[in-house]
């Protein structure tokens, strides 16, 4: 059974990654028709006209919408909540109730966390459980999705069977409103990844360039194409590697564990590999800006920081954001070894790294971090308290450093 819930204020004077499920307290249930939406703004907006100049009427991202977010609960969807909320939208979130719904972030003040998490929704259910995603998100009715988990393109074709394209319904129904001035009236917006681009001599990697239909990824890239078939007014945003508070794959983390630990930091090859990260609350604004603009409906975007950065590079730029001496660096061959199903370093070694520039030009996005700025961000926030996802492991680094003690003697 589904629980759509009215969250109230929870006490946590400190942040924690592990607290006891929010899930499933009760609340009130919000339903509106869709079609009774449409009718009372264009109604609102007509009486509107004939007081403004002409040209002066316009619906935009702030006008306030019924949102879900597929997740939420994580990393991303932690900071898109509560851009959302204080844009003045009704925020629900479909989780299967297993973390918490809300938690307060280091940082944030008291009141900031109680107003939001006041205002945030649960719906909680299992997302592969297509009959109850249909039924439950048709009953409620939503005006925008934001799928931030989605990794199948058979997850998504529930959520939009059971939300059909309303911006045409009311386009076919009120013959009088003009596409130009309704267009936001039901919005998908996805969650994708550079992953997906097929590797190449040529880069950075932008929206035009050949994709990989092999990629481990493979499943975001149909899900995109799903999007495409359907009268769905979808956005995509494929972002590169993501860091900052809270971020679930060790990324920043696996430099941050070295470098307390006061280890050489083992880096594959030469080390020059150029990479590209960006920050968490980048990406929450850039979903956050799309919403509101015309031209991203029915685009793809790279979402990352502007700066490429080095393997070595970033490893010095860790070290700098939590206040650590310049790290001793080791490079290996990785064919040399046989780290068995553990994964030695964290990024894949090659060159990977994408352009925003259609991001920047077409919809104005900018990131606000740059890079030792968001580590540093980062590292107060979250590790610099004492706060990780995984436990340190250094046994691969124990043998790459082990074989290098041998060669030298």
């Amino acid at each position: 059974m589904a629980s759509l819930a009215v969250l109230h204020q929870q006490t946590q004077p400190s942040f924690s990654v592990l607290t006891s499920s929010l899930s499933d307290f009760n609340g009130t249930r919000v339903v509106h028709s869709h079609l009774q939406l449409i009718v009372s703004i264009y109604i609102e907006q007509f009486k509107r006209k004939a007081l403004q100049p002409k040209g002066a009427l316009h619906i935009t991202a702030s006008s306030e919408k019924k949102i879900l977010i597929m997740g939420g609960t994580r990393f991303i969807g932690v900071f898109l909540s509560r851009l959302l909320v204080k844009e003045g939208h009704q925020v629900t979130l479909f989780t299967r109730g297993k973390a918490p719904i809300t938690q307060q972030l280091p940082g944030e003040s008291d009141q900031d966390y109680a107003e939001f998490s006041s205002k945030i929704l649960h719906l909680k259910g299992d997302r592969k459980d297509f009959d109850f995603v249909k039924s439950s998100l048709s009953a409620e009715g939503f005006d925008v999705v934001y799928d931030i988990n989605g990794r199948e393109a058979d997850e998504v074709e529930p959520i939009l069977d059971a939300l059909p394209n309303l911006e045409q319904y009311a386009l076919n129904n009120l013959s009088s409103l003009r596409k130009s001035k309704f267009w936001l009236i039901l919005r998908y917006i996805y969650c994708s990844s550079a992953g997906v681009y097929l590797k190449s001599d040529l880069l950075p990697h932008s929206e035009t360039d050949a994709v990989d239909p092999k990629s481990r990824h493979k499943g975001k890239l149909n899900t995109e194409s799903l999007l495409k078939s359907r009268d769905v007014n979808w956005t995509s945003l494929r972002p590169v590697y993501i860091y900052g508070p809270l971020n679930y794959n060790p990324v920043e983390e696996w430099f941050f564990h070295r470098l307390k630990a006061g280890r050489p930091i083992p880096i594959p090859n030469s080390g020059m590999q150029i990479t590209q990260l960006g920050h968490v609350k980048d990406l929450a604004k850039a979903f956050l800006v799309v919403l509101g603009n015309k031209k991203a409906s029915k685009q793809v975007f790279n979402i990352s920081g502007d700066k490429y950065v080095t393997f070595d590079g970033l490893a010095r730029a860790c070290a700098k954001a939590g206040g650590f001496p310049e790290p001793e660096l080791v490079h290996y061959n990785p064919k040399e070894f046989d780290f068995g199903k553990k994964k030695a370093f964290p990024f894949r070694d090659q060159h990977f790294f994408a352009s925003v520039d259609k991001a920047k030009h077409v919809v104005g996005l900018t990131p606000e971090f740059g890079l030792v700025e968001g580590l540093t961000d980062s590292y107060n926030l979250d590790f610099g308290r004492g706060t990780f996802r995984k436990e340190a492991d250094f046994s691969t680094d124990d043998l790459i450093l082990g074989k290098k003690l041998v060669l030298q003697a």
